[in-house]
């Protein structure tokens, strides 16, 4: 087209924009004018919808393309009105105010209208419900009038399918409750038949049955099996209301048993308390029983026992030191026990030879079980502790028995004494004892219980009675007579001055039948090293006067040995002499007989004209064998003569060395008995005696009387040859020995 004058083109010949169905666009006015019959104003905003062609306006403005939303099966459209108008289906709207639309197909929202979400439908079962909850009142999709706050179900049996209105709220999906012929449930505030919740209420529901929970219901332990019951078993039964059970008439409160076989539903109107079996008891087992009325608690043993009604386990309990010795200790099943069920009987197996005192704090009494034996404590009784002393030197309180032996036995206590010289020493004593009693007689059985601490006790009193005896004595005297003080002190002379054999005591009857002395030692700690240090220099002297004369003996049978080894030989030499004269002897007669027999041969064969050169030749033969003998024995009176020779030779050095090793012995001996002879014996008496005097009455009191250094094979006493070296100086002054 051609431009009118004073037009200009503005932008540049565009196509005119084609709308396509299920699309429209959003068109705003931004200035007033007149479209058709309708008169815009500036803002306004509707929806050009298509299929079309849409013919632009400098007095509209195209805001956006709006496309339609396909609302599938199942599914619903949720809506809010930006301002109030009238929807398609002639409803006025109102600003902010939501709907659904439901119906299939393609929806093209209006420019009043704005799509908050798309919803899809629930789908329901037969085993599944839809549990909703109204946030307004108003009429819902089924016709009826719900109100703000009210709760109700959806189920197979109203739709297939169910898409929440806007005012409704989904709680949650609520599964289908499934009862067997063998279950039960009680359901807490049903909902009536009028639809409404009756609060407070309960009702039971029995299988078979299929049901949902409306809402407002629930159950009460949820889903229960019925409870079956065999010939040893019952229910304990309690009333929560008033009601007539049969032709019993049931007061709340009231409690009552059901007993098998039998199987058993409760009903709404009764509480199960319990379930009880029949509790099997052995002869030596026993449960506490405590009856709700009257509050007595009963031991029931031997039965199978099955509880009342009005009746209950008791709970048995002892002090804690009594749980620690059972459970250290054995049960009934002969078995160490851990954790004990405090409603079962408490039994105790007593030893052999022992005592257990037991204490009815209901009837005052107390009885007295000797082992071997079962114990089976009744409700009102209790055990009687024993704490005893024990360790070295006993302590008060160490040891926790509920039993007491009786003995034979013997026990070990360490006494600190004094002598009269203010010697201190500890004593280790070991007492037998046993318990002289009648168990026949109660008072004699009771009276060994009398005495809470007997081993204390008695350690104390033995203990009292040394300590006075020795710090009587002197400290010699003490170590002489040790034995024989203790024992005197303890048990005690008879007429006859001869020591007892027994220490009783009356109060329990308790008797210390012997005293073993273990061991003697001095507390303080110098004396004890100055006494050791005395007998090692004892030992050491003996030591040094035995290794000499080790040493001289060893000297004495070397000589010995070698002198005899001398004679052997010379014996020996002459043994060989004699052979080789024996030799010459027979060589010189075989010389003979070849001479002979030659001479006879040639006298034979020749003439009688050679008997005159035989015979001559004979006597030649002849004299060289007397030369021959002569000259033999010549030599051999020369080798016996030179062996006579060297024998007095050796003799003579041997009898030299022998004469000079005795002389060198009498020379150290005189040389000893010198210096002994210029100390003096005296001097070496007070010396001796000046330092380890005392430790020398300690050994004397140790009943030591040699010291002894031995190899195993045989003994020698050292003080006794130690007497010997020194002339005898401590002959006269304390016997010390060491055994």
């Amino acid at each position: 087209n051609a431009e009118y004058g004073g037009e200009k083109l503005y932008g540049k010949v565009s196509p005119l924009q084609v709308v396509a169905p299920n699309t429209a666009l959003k068109l705003r006015c931004i200035r007033d004018f007149k479209d058709g019959k309708l008169h815009r104003v500036a803002g306004d905003e509707w929806n050009f919808e298509g299929p079309g062609t849409y013919i632009p306006r400098v007095e509209v403005q195209v805001v956006e393309i709006v496309k339609a939303i396909v609302i599938k099966p199942n599914q619903a459209l949720r809506l809010r009105a930006r301002k109030e108008f009238t929807d398609e289906t002639g409803q006025k709207r109102k600003a902010g105010e939501e709907w659904l639309v439901r119906d299939v197909g393609a929806f093209l929202p209006k420019v009043e209208e704005e799509v908050v979400q798309t919803l899809s439908a629930y789908v329901l079962t037969d085993k599944k419900a839809l549990h909703l909850q109204s946030t307004r009142t108003y009429v819902d999709c089924f016709g009826k009038e719900r109100k703000a706050g009210e709760e109700w179900l959806v189920t197979l049996e109203d739709a297939e399918i169910h898409i929440p209105d806007v005012y409704e709220k989904v709680i949650g999906e609520v599964k289908i409750t499934t009862l067997t012929s063998r279950q039960y449930v009680v359901v807490i505030d049903p909902v009536g038949s009028d639809g409404k919740p009756q609060m407070g209420k309960r009702e039971l529901r029995k299988g078979e049955a299929v049901f949902f929970l409306r809402p407002g219901e629930r159950l009460e332990s949820g889903i229960q099996n019925v409870h079956v019951l065999d010939s040893e078993e019952a229910l304990l039964l309690r009333a929560r209301e008033a009601f007539v059970d049969g032709e019993a008439k049931r007061k709340p409160g009231d409690r009552w048993m059901i007993y098998g076989p039998d199987d058993y539903v409760p009903p709404v109107e009764v509480e199960i308390v319990e379930k009880r079996r029949a509790i099997p008891l052995d002869e030596n087992e026993g449960i506490y029983v405590r009856d709700l009325k009257s509050g007595k608690v009963r031991l029931v043993k031997g039965q199978a026992y099955m509880l009342s009604p009005y009746e209950e386990l008791w709970e048995k309990d002892v002090p804690a030191v009594v749980e620690e010795l059972l459970a250290k200790g054995t049960g009934s099943d002969g078995k160490q026990t851990g954790t004990r069920n405090k409603t079962r009987a408490v039994t105790y197996r007593t030893p052999h030879n022992s005592a257990i005192q037991i204490y009815d704090y209901k009837a005052k009494k107390a009885r007295v079980v000797f082992g071997p034996e079962l114990v089976m404590l009744g409700p009102d009784e209790h055990f009687t502790i024993l704490s005893l002393s024990g360790d070295k030197p006993k302590r008060p309180h160490v040891i926790k028995s509920l039993h007491l032996f009786l003995g034979p036995d013997f026990m070990t206590d360490i006494v600190i004494v004094e002598t009269g010289d203010h010697a201190r020493l500890s004593l280790k004593l070991s007492y037998n004892w046993h318990f002289e009693i009648a168990k026949t007689e109660k008072a004699d059985a009771e009276k060994i219980f009398s005495v809470p601490d007997f081993v204390g006790d008695a350690c104390k009193a033995i203990a009292s009675r040394v300590r006075g005896a020795v710090a009587s004595v002197s400290f010699d005297h003490f170590h002489k007579h040790s034995a024989h003080l203790i024992r005197s002190a303890v048990f005690g002379v008879d007429t006859n001055e001869k020591i007892r054999n027994r220490f009783e005591f009356t109060s329990n009857n308790l008797v210390i039948t012997n005293i073993d002395i273990q061991s003697v030692e001095p507390v303080d700690q110098r004396t004890r090293d100055a006494l050791q240090k005395s007998v090692q220099l004892a030992i050491e002297i003996t030591t040094k006067s035995q290794e000499a004369a080790a040493r001289h003996e060893a000297e004495r049978r070397e000589q010995e040995a070698r002198g005899r080894l001398e004679r052997q030989k010379i014996n020996d030499e002459a043994e060989a002499e004699k052979s080789r004269k024996s030799l010459l002897e027979l060589q010189a007669q075989s010389a003979t007989v070849e001479a002979s027999g030659q001479a006879t041969a040639e006298a034979r064969a020749k003439a009688a004209a050679a008997a005159i050169e035989g015979e001559a030749a004979v006597k030649q033969a002849q004299l060289q064998a007397d030369a021959s003998r002569i000259r033999a024995q010549a030599e051999l009176e020369q080798t016996k003569a030179r062996q006579d020779a060297d024998i007095s030779h050796q003799k003579a050095l041997n009898e030299l060395e022998i004469a000079k090793a005795e002389d060198l012995s009498e020379i150290d001996a005189a040389k000893f008995k010198d210096i002994v002879d210029a100390i003096g014996a005296d001097t070496i008496a007070s010396i001796a005696q000046a330092g380890p005097e005392m430790q020398a009455k300690l050994l004397q009191g140790l009943g030591l009387k040699g010291f002894l250094i031995t190899d195993g094979n045989s003994p020698i006493n050292l003080f006794n040859t130690a007497g010997g070296l020194v002339g005898g100086a401590v002959s006269g002054g304390t016997n010390i020995s060491l055994e």
